[in-house]
This record gives C-alpha cells, structure tokens and sequence, in this order.
C-alpha cells in the first residue's frame, strides 16, 4: 500500500483523536478506557510515544518490565502521563501528527490501527461516536489479521470475520461473525467491546477467546 496514503490516513487519525482528548472534561481524564488498567490519560500519553520512542528507550523499558511488552507499554504511558497535563498530551499529538517516524519495529500500519483502536478506547466508555473511514479501517484490519504482532491469528482461530460496511472477509473456520468493520478491528485486537455490534454463530468463541 502506498506509504503517502498511509501517512495521510494516520495524519487525520492523530489529529482527530486530538480533537476527541481536547473535548474532555476534567473528570473524564481518570475514567476508564477500554483499555484494562488504563485512564484515557494513559491513553493519551501512550498515543504521544509512537513519534518519539527509541531503539535505546525500548529495550530498556523491556529490561524494567522483564520482556513483558504490555507491561513496558504500560509502564512507559503512565510515567509520561505523569510527567504531562492533558494540554500538554493533547498538544504533543498535534505536533507530530504528520510525522512519519515510527516506533521501533513498528510497520507503516502499526501508527494508524493506535489512532484508530485507541479513539475507541476513549470514545466508546465516555459515550462518544468516533465513526472509522471504512477504507481506513478495512487496512487496518487486515494489517492485524495478518500480523503475528497483535495475537490476532490466536483470537481469531475459527471463526471467519465479514464485515457488514466494506468489501472485506478473513478466515476459513467454521464460525462466522458479521459486523461493521469497527466492531471487527475491536475484536481483532482483544477487545470484548466489539461484540455489541456483531452477530453470527462465531461470537460466542469469541467471547471465549476474548475472556
């Protein structure tokens, strides 16, 4: 895929989600996101990191968390939400929205399913719509269904996903689940959030992988 489009698609994700954080009251900071242990805060300050992480920084936020990579996310997001207020993440974002620098390891896709899956993190709990351009979204999707990265190839044994808004399908199993392209990214990427809006045959082994 053209890395150009990409840049432009994540561009628009980054500025939108900034948007969507500017929008945010005082109290909702602290909520919950979709996120397990995470407030839209370390959402936040996790979204500001994907620009700005090094090689160096990674492996030794991997030695500190003991090769746990969730655990380095964590742990990096919350020392920055720390560091920063609100205005502060939300203007970092902004910065270097058209940046094309990536984490390290990180494919071109990787900066726009962030924006993309970590909107609904913040959107989804505080009652907000975050509509996902459907061209967007199919990329991504497909990018995590094929990356060893994200676990989806494990979650989505099975079951095969059809998305009911764009032209897209994945997987052989026995198993379907239908639903807006959304709601699949959500489900792809571990989040039980995502069942609300899908049906199928599939959903209840995925709701067992996703437990």
């Amino acid at each position: 895929m053209d890395h150009e489009r990409i840049l432009r698609w994540t561009e628009a994700e980054r500025l939108g989600v900034a948007d969507l954080l500017d929008g945010l009251d005082g109290h909702e900071w602290e909520k919950a996101s979709l996120c397990a242990g995470w407030t839209m805060r370390d959402v936040a300050a996790h979204l500001t990191l994907s620009t700005r992480t090094t090689l160096l920084g990674t492996i030794r936020g991997a030695i500190r968390a003991r090769g746990d990579w969730n655990r380095m996310e964590f742990d990096l997001a919350r020392e920055r939400a720390v560091r920063f207020g609100p205005a502060e993440l939300v203007a970092q974002i902004r910065e270097t929205a058209g940046s094309s620098r990536r984490a390290p390891l990180a494919a071109p896709l990787d900066p726009l399913v962030d924006f993309l899956v970590h909107g609904q993190d913040i959107a989804r709990p505080l009652g907000r719509d975050r509509p996902m351009p459907a061209e967007r979204a199919t990329a991504a999707l497909a990018h995590v269904a094929a990356s060893p990265f994200y676990g989806a190839r494990k979650r989505l044994r099975g079951v095969r996903m059809v998305a009911t808004d764009a032209t897209w399908a994945t997987g052989a199993g026995p198993d379907e689940v239908r639903g807006p392209v959304a709601d699949l990214l959500l489900l792809a990427t571990g989040r039980p959030a995502g069942l609300k809006g899908v049906t199928g045959p599939g959903t209840d082994r995925l709701a067992a992988a996703l437990a």
